[in-house]
Formats: structure tokens, C-alpha cells, sequence
């Protein structure tokens, strides 16, 4: 009887976990971005595969922040992050099946800019500071480190020139300041047991070169930085650029996302994106124009996840709006469109980030 009532038993936890993984296998890949309305700002949320627009979420306050990357970002498939520039706070929200649901804000030490997450922490880059917050569980702790960002030449950086934070590895963090006309500051953040400490290490972009921008960070801790102003990119390693290369011709070299050897690069002068590989040692230009931005708009930020690239723009004048552009990728980088760019509807969208089911992920 015993025997047949375990048999029974596993039976019916083999159904239930396979209910379980049937249901992750239906949930979709979600396209996130956020109005960044100065007033109010929201969270929007589009199915990857087939574009509808899923949720438009408050973010319970104010957006307006402009020349960043990684306004928005996601963690481990279950959590978001969005910046409120204009409020200094940073809205969490947790995924439930196909949709968000809010969590709680943050308030970093100031006006946020940047977000990223690692080492079981969410790193906040502000106007002049740098913070981390402790994850317990699905929820964000308490502040345990803080310090202020400086420029190479000494000083803080202006309002509006922080421009993305980036986790290296379980010891640093990066931070990208734009600077011009002097040639910009990389800084290095000590990290101890997650926890910022010490001070910023503030190391000069090459000579030559203006504005470190977007960057995206390969396994062995070598970030591919792109050099925006000038048309460079630099491969930063150990606190120090080790190379710099040209950019392929392609106008405004502003944000990357990676995806295994490949870096994408969103040019948004050229309204094109390009496909490097970077190595410990150096760049290649793979393909200078792996693909091209068609809605018209100037592009603004980026992501790819789960067979999917993602691009925001801005179009300007009368009746300016922004627009999501997608593309799906292969294993050897090449790019296709998927589908008809959709109008968000808002003119100044911010901030892209792309959720797969955990299991999923690349």
C-alpha cells in the first residue's frame, strides 16, 4: 500500500513539475522601456515576438534623464530597475508571468542616472555619486557603500555627464563620465564583499579621444568602451585602456550590448549598428554596419537577450516620437529586422532591457 501511495505521490509531483515548466516555456521575452516623462514617468512593456505593447506601468515618479545608457535595467529574468531622474529615487518591479508588478523605490545619493546589478547587489550611478544596495531576496536592501565619482583631471563631473555604471567582476565596477572638451574619465570602483568602499580611481580616457560612453563587459573582465565624440573605441583592462581603435567610419559610437564574443555598437549619428569582438588585447571592427536603423530617429540605447536585439530611437521635430526596433540574432552575429518598428508614442523613451525566462537566458 505504502509503495503504491509513494508511486502515486511522484506521479503526481512529475505532473506538477512539468505544469511548472510548461508555463515558463510559455512565458515570452519582454522588451522594456520607460517614457521618461519629466511629470510622470512609466515603464513599457512589449512582447519581443509578436510587438503588442503588454503594460504601460507607473514608476511612481518623475523621468528626464537624457545622454545615459542603461536607464533601465533587468536582473536574473525576475527583477527590473527604471530611473527617476527627476524624483532621485529608483523603481523596482518583479516579473509575474507576462507582466510587472511594482515593488518598492530606492533613493540613491543622488539624482540617478545608471543601474546595474551583481554580486547580490543593485549599483546606482547618480550625477556625482556611485551606490550599492545589498539584494535581500526579490527586494532591494539598505544603502552599504557609497562614493563620489571624480573626472582625471580633478573635481566632480557636471550635471548630465554620468554615463553608464558597469559591474567587472566580484572586485569593480565601472563608471563612464563624459567630459568634453578634455577627453573624459573612466572610474574604477573597489568593491569588498559586494559593498563599495574607498575612493573612486579616476583614469583618463587616451589623448586623442573624447567621451567614454556605453560599454559592455566580456567574462575575463575586459570592457569594450566606445569613445563616442571622437570615433574610437578603447579596450579597458586592469584600470587602463590597453588599445584604442577607429570605429569603422560610423558617426556617434554611443551604446553596445553583448552577445557571447560579439559587441553590437549603436551608432547614432549613422543610425546603424556594428559588430565587434574584442579580445584581452585588442578590437576588431567585425562588420561596420551589421545592420541599419530604418524608422529615421536618432538611436538611443540597447539590449539583447534570448535570439532578440533591441533598439530605441528619437525622431525630432514636428510630432517627434520614439520607436522600438527589433532584431533577432544568430550564433555568428548577423542580424535580421523582426518586424515593423513600433511607435511608443512618447518623444523622449529612455533606457532598453530585455527579460527572458530565467531558464532561458543565453
Amino acid at each position: 500500500m505504502k509503495k503504491r501511495l509513494l508511486a502515486v505521490l511522484s506521479f503526481a509531483l512529475l505532473i506538477t513539475f512539468a505544469a511548472l515548466l510548461k508555463a515558463q516555456d510559455q512565458q515570452t521575452t519582454l522588451v522594456i522601456t520607460m517614457t521618461n516623462d519629466p511629470s510622470s514617468n512609466k515603464v513599457i512593456v512589449v512582447d519581443a515576438a509578436s510587438h503588442a505593447v503588454l503594460q504601460t506601468l507607473s514608476t511612481n515618479g518623475k523621468g528626464g534623464v537624457s545622454g545615459n545608457a542603461r536607464g533601465v535595467k533587468e536582473y536574473d529574468g525576475q527583477l527590473l530597475a527604471a530611473v527617476n531622474y527627476g524624483s532621485g529615487t529608483v523603481a523596482l518591479f518583479k516579473r509575474a508571468g507576462d507582466r510587472l508588478v511594482f515593488r518598492q523605490l530606492v533613493a540613491p545619493s543622488s539624482p540617478p542616472v545608471s543601474v546595474d546589478f551583481g554580486n547580490d547587489h543593485m549599483y546606482v550611478a547618480g550625477t556625482h555619486t556611485v551606490d550599492s544596495f545589498r539584494l535581500v531576496g526579490d527586494y532591494v536592501g539598505s544603502l552599504d557603500g557609497t562614493a563620489l565619482l571624480a573626472l582625471a583631471g580633478g573635481g566632480l563631473p557636471a550635471d548630465g555627464a554620468t554615463a553608464q555604471i558597469g559591474v567587472v567582476d566580484k572586485h569593480s565596477l565601472l563608471v563612464t563620465i563624459k567630459a568634453d572638451p578634455i577627453p573624459g574619465t573612466v572610474d574604477v570602483i573597489q568593491l569588498s564583499n559586494g559593498a563599495i568602499f574607498g575612493t573612486a580611481n579616476a583614469v583618463s580616457a587616451p589623448g586623442g579621444t573624447l567621451t567614454p560612453f556605453g560599454f559592455s563587459v566580456y567574462p575575463d573582465g575586459t570592457a569594450l568602451i566606445t569613445l563616442a565624440h571622437s570615433g574610437h573605441d578603447g579596450l579597458f583592462r586592469q584600470s587602463a585602456f590597453k588599445v584604442v581603435v577607429t570605429s569603422g567610419g560610423q558617426g556617434g559610437n554611443c551604446w553596445t550590448t553583448r552577445v557571447g564574443k560579439y559587441v553590437f555598437i549603436v551608432n547614432t549619428g549613422s543610425r546603424t549598428i556594428s559588430r565587434a569582438i574584442g579580445t584581452g588585447s585588442n578590437i576588431f571592427i567585425d562588420n561596420a554596419v551589421a545592420a541599419s536603423v530604418a524608422t529615421g530617429g536618432s538611436p538611443t540605447d540597447t539590449d539583447a537577450a534570448g535570439g532578440y536585439l533591441s533598439v530605441i530611437d528619437h525622431s525630432s521635430g514636428s510630432g517627434a516620437t520614439s520607436h522600438l526596433s527589433l532584431f533577432t540574432y544568430n550564433a555568428f552575429g548577423e542580424l535580421s529586422p523582426s518586424g515593423t518598428p513600433l511607435d511608443l508614442g512618447v518623444p523622449n523613451a529612455n533606457g532598453m532591457a530585455l527579460m527572458v525566462p530565467a531558464h532561458d537566458e543565453d
